[in-house]
This record gives structure tokens, sequence and C-alpha cells, in this order.
């Protein structure tokens, strides 16, 4: 079978395409005919080394999929041979057949594509979880959105509409606001022109109640300082590059929380909430409520201009790559 492989650290130009021996699935695991790989921007870390968690080398990148059993291990009683499924698997998935822990897998509901079940993991999953479990959001309540343009920003969108707040999208260019708006956006906000404080402190009347942000650098602080009394601001990543610093006096001031969202351990110290996460943004998506937005299909042999528009931030919704 195929495989995108990182034999050595660095960037997506470095990856090779190489035929490799396919696995057999061990206690609790499932062997899937990958028919499509969610991309994210944790990608273009992990094959540099700059994420939290570091595989072996060599390995594949693709942390979710879609695609077809093919081969049971032992002790696997919820999935059959055939199944179309979709889940997170950490890394691995670039490769045309890939071996995975069964109870990370949900099944994909008939009539829902490949492409839209493979992109559903990662940035959905990370958004349901955020604001359902670790900001208790409520109907009413105002959601501000860093990064609103990318994959976590579309889902944060649509997710924060069906969970009834009023949603402001935050983005660096006119177009991506304009992107964000189609999606269904109240507000949006350029901070690129504007200041982020002060433009969410404006159309949050006393401050804006949640803010997602997977951005980082510089505009983390800003945000905080945007926060309403009891806000609650969701750490979800670092795109900007920067780890933020912050003074803790902007938090007792507005009594507010700042909460880390580590999907990932979620989903292993969780695994029953996350998959009753992952069968309701299934349902929604079957109903038409969520539509992520496919940014570009890319082969195998594009892995590298795809990983470099994500790190780049150009990509407007998900890439998504196909054996």
């Amino acid at each position: 079978m195929r495989a995108i492989l990182c034999k050595t650290l660095g960037g997506p130009d470095g990856l090779t395409i190489e035929e490799i021996a396919p696995g057999l699935p061990g206690d609790g695991e499932v062997s899937v005919a990958v028919k499509a790989v969610g991309l994210n921007f944790f990608d273009t870390l992990i094959i540099q080394g700059k994420y939290q968690v570091k595989p072996k080398l060599p390995f594949s990148p693709g942390g979710e999929i879609a695609g077809v059993v093919t081969k049971l291990g032992r002790n696997v009683t919820h999935l059959k041979a055939g199944d179309r499924v979709m889940g997170y698997v950490g890394h691995g998935g670039a490769r045309e057949e890939a071996v995975v822990k069964a109870r990370g897998l949900s099944l994909i509901p008939e009539g829902l594509s490949d492409e839209i079940a493979a992109g559903l993991s990662i940035t959905y999953g990370t958004t349901f979880h955020a604001l359902k479990d670790r900001a208790h959001m409520k109907a009413g309540e105002t959601l501000a959105i860093l990064g609103a343009a990318g994959g976590v920003g579309q889902a944060a969108i649509e997710i924060g509409k069906i969970m009834g707040a009023k949603v402001i999208a935050c983005a660096s260019s006119d177009d991506k606001l304009d992107f964000c708006r189609k999606l269904g956006a109240d507000e949006v906000v350029n901070y690129d022109k504007q200041n982020l404080k002060d433009a969410l402190r404006a159309l949050g009347k006393d401050g804006v109640d949640v803010v997602y942000d997977p951005v980082g650098g510089d505009l983390t602080e800003l945000a905080v300082r945007a926060l309403a009394w009891n806000g609650r601001h969701l750490v979800v990543g670092f795109a900007q590059g920067e780890i933020p610093k912050l003074p803790l006096n902007l938090v007792l001031l507005k009594s507010a929380n700042i909460q880390g969202v580590f999907w990932g351990a979620h989903t292993e110290r969780e695994p029953e909430r996350h998959r009753a996460n992952m069968d309701q943004l299934l349902a929604w998506a079957l109903e038409g409520k969520l539509e992520p937005h496919v940014h570009r299909r890319y082969r195998f042999a594009e892995i590298a201009e795809a990983l470099g528009a994500l790190a780049r931030r150009e990509v407007k919704g998900k890439a998504v790559l196909v054996p």
C-alpha cells in the first residue's frame, strides 16, 4: 500500500510517498481502507517535531480519517468488515490502509460523504467539546471566534449558531470575513484593521461571554480584555506561533475563566462523552445543520501543497486528502 511518510523532521517538502506493507490489527484494533483524510494545522507542526505529540519516526501525518473496515482484531464487537467509519486517530492516517483503535471510530450514516465525515472529528469534535463541555455556553450568550475562517473557526460558527449564541467572527481579511458571513456569523471583526478589544466590547455591549481562541499570540490578551463578567476564554491552539502570557489581574477583575481545551486527551479520558458528542455531530451533519466546507481535495502527491496552504492560513474550511 502507499503511505505518506515523515522520515526526518522538517517541512512538508521532506515528506515521501512509499510502498509499505500493511499492518495487522491487534487487540481492540481494526484495519481501515482509507477513503479521505482530514488535514489540520497541527499536521504542519507534528512533522517538524513542534507538536506536543511526537511520534516515533517514520510516521504518517493525518489525524482523522474516513473509510471502510477491512479486518478486525481481537475483542472488537461493535464493528464489522464493510462498515463505513470515521474518527480521530492522532496521526498515521495518510496511507491507503490504517490500523487504528476501534473504540475511537463511529459509523458514518448513509447519505454522508467520506470527505465530510473525515473533516468532522477534530475541528467539530474540538469545538463542540469546547463550547458544550468546557464553556457550558448557553443560548443568548455572545461568542467571539478568532481565526474564524479556518477549519475550527467554521465549526465554531456553525455549532455556536446551533447552540443559540450571537456569533462574532474575527479574522485577518475582508474576504475571510465574507466567507464567515455566508456561514452564518452575526457580526464580524477584521483584526488587521480594527482593535480587537475595542471592536468586541462594542459588539458585545459589556463584553463577550465566550472567546474561542485557536490563534494565540498578541490577540489573546486583547480578547481577554474584552471578556464580560464571568466570561470564559477557551485556549484551543496557537496558530500565530507565539504562546501568550497573560496578566492574571485581568482574570480576577472580570471573575473570568481561562479554560484549556485538550480534545485529544478528552477522547482518551472520557470516551463515552466523546462518542456521544460525535454521534450528535454526525446527526447534525446528516440533517444539514452542519455543512463543513471542503476548501479543496488534495491527492497524496499534493501533500506539501496542502500543508503549505494550512501553514500560511490560506485554507477556508477544511483541507481533505484523498488517496
